[in-house]
């Protein structure tokens, strides 16, 4: 099979530091223009959140096109949220997207948490709330379920007769904060909506269920880890229960000039919202909370099966952490960061290592026989969701092993499940994002 290249038309324009990227891009006939990614040179966490949220819009509108009329699925608020304290960045309420399960899934439950970056200051959080990923205020009222949501057997073999559930991610912290900033209107209320929503769901039956899935992509990969052991907590013992992350592997890896980017924007992060007394007390008792919102962290420690999913070459990470315009003051990555293909003999040497550090990062993870791993070398970020990636006919594959029928393998211990692809070029089943300007 040959790679699948997605290609974007970038346009840049830079002005007191700021550039604002204006994304239009044309995939299987639809053209998307999406005007919100605003990126600052000098503040990296300026630009988290939008280059995250490019690519999951990404993925959301190729997994639109890319399958005959999806399911939609409405928007559901949690009414008695707000008396919990349990609301978005702007005080609104929180939501979720329900689809019931069908005939032998009726009694299981997938429940996916939204993506869309972070925000680390009070600058950035007050652009948030004005955005959907701040405010229930702009929620799109229905979302495409497809690739680990869809409900069709040809299109998600195992889960598609579940109950599937997206959780909208409106707190900038990956469902872990737990303050306020009442003089700038901002409430960090992730840990409280994470638990509303949990309560909500399970008085709509899932307290009932015979086996539970906790997924997320990108920032809800990351939240997907950190909240694993409590949805293990919420069920009876013999309930089967697991966690499955989507490009949530975050490395606490050195940029190009040798900085901290991410680190830096994660202190923040963790700071700002209060975040360290929800993170998991296995890595807290031993280190800093900062290193604790890092899953390298925390994946070897936890209790509940977990598998990982994840592109040995984060196309979020290379762009936004990686060689961010910060660290990167000459843009000697730019044509590197649009096509691996432009990349230099020593960009590539780089990536390898980064690549190496994320490996070698699991080996612990990697021995317990109850998780799972698919790790492949392609230039892409969140491949559940996206039907392209997920399960279809040219699918990305490691061992003529697809996504979803990896997952769903190790999900019912059909067998071990450990994949871990050559490194870069060899893997001719990648959809790479390929960006043109």
């Amino acid at each position: 099979m040959e790679a699948s290249n997605y290609r974007f038309k970038i346009m840049e324009r830079i002005c007191d530091l700021v550039f604002v990227v204006l994304i239009g891009f044309t995939l299987l006939g639809k053209t998307v223009d999406a005007n919100e990614f605003e990126f600052d040179d000098a503040e990296f966490h300026a630009n988290t959140t939008q280059m995250l949220s490019f690519l999951e819009n990404f993925s959301n509108y190729s997994q639109s096109a890319a399958v005959y009329n999806p399911l939609y699925v409405g928007l559901t608020l949690i009414p008695g949220a707000a008396a919990k304290g349990a609301v978005c960045l702007d005080g609104s309420l929180p939501g979720y997207h329900l689809h019931r399960g069908f005939g032998a899934g009726a009694n299981s439950w997938l429940v996916h948490l939204e993506g869309g970056g972070w925000c680390n200051s009070l600058r950035t959080c007050i652009y948030r709330k004005t955005t959907r990923r701040g405010s229930s205020k702009y929620f799109e009222k229905s979302l495409a379920f497809t690739g680990i949501l869809s409900n069709r057997a040809e299109e998600n073999p195992d889960f598609f007769n579940w109950n599937r559930v997206k959780v909208r991610y409106c707190d900038g912290a990956s469902f872990t904060g737990d303050s306020e900033d009442r003089a700038h209107g901002l409430q960090f209320r992730g840990q409280k909506i994470w638990l509303a929503a949990m309560e909500e769901l399970m008085s709509k039956g899932m307290r009932y269920a015979n086996q539970a899935l906790l997924s997320g992509c990108s920032a809800g990969g990351l939240a997907s880890i950190l909240h694993c052991d409590e949805f293990r907590g919420l069920f009876r013992r013999r309930t089967r229960v697991k966690c499955f992350a989507d490009a949530g592997m975050f490395m606490d890896a050195r940029d190009v000039s040798g900085g901290h980017t991410i680190r830096n924007m994660y202190q923040g992060v963790v700071s700002l919202q209060g975040s360290a007394k929800n993170l998991p007390r296995t890595c807290t008792n031993h280190l800093d909370p900062t290193s604790c919102f890092f899953p390298q962290n925390i994946v070897s420690n936890l209790r509940t099966p977990m598998f990982l999913l994840n592109a040995a070459y984060d196309s979020w990470q290379i762009i936004a952490s990686l060689a961010p315009p910060s660290a990167d003051h000459r843009g000697v990555w730019k044509a590197c960061q649009k096509n691996p293909a432009n990349c230099s003999p020593s960009q590539i040497n780089f990536l390898q290592v980064f690549r190496k550090h994320m490996l070698n990062s699991l080996n612990r993870f990697s021995m317990s026989k109850q998780n799972g791993l698919f790790i492949n070398s392609c230039f892409a970020h969140c491949q559940s969701e996206r039907q392209d990636t997920w399960f279809a006919d040219n699918s990305p594959l490691i061992g003529n092993k697809a996504i979803a029928l990896a997952v769903g393998d190790w999900f019912f211990d059909r067998s071990s499940v450990k994949r871990i692809d050559c490194p870069y070029p060899c893997d001719k089943t990648c959809h790479n994002l390929v960006f043109r300007s």
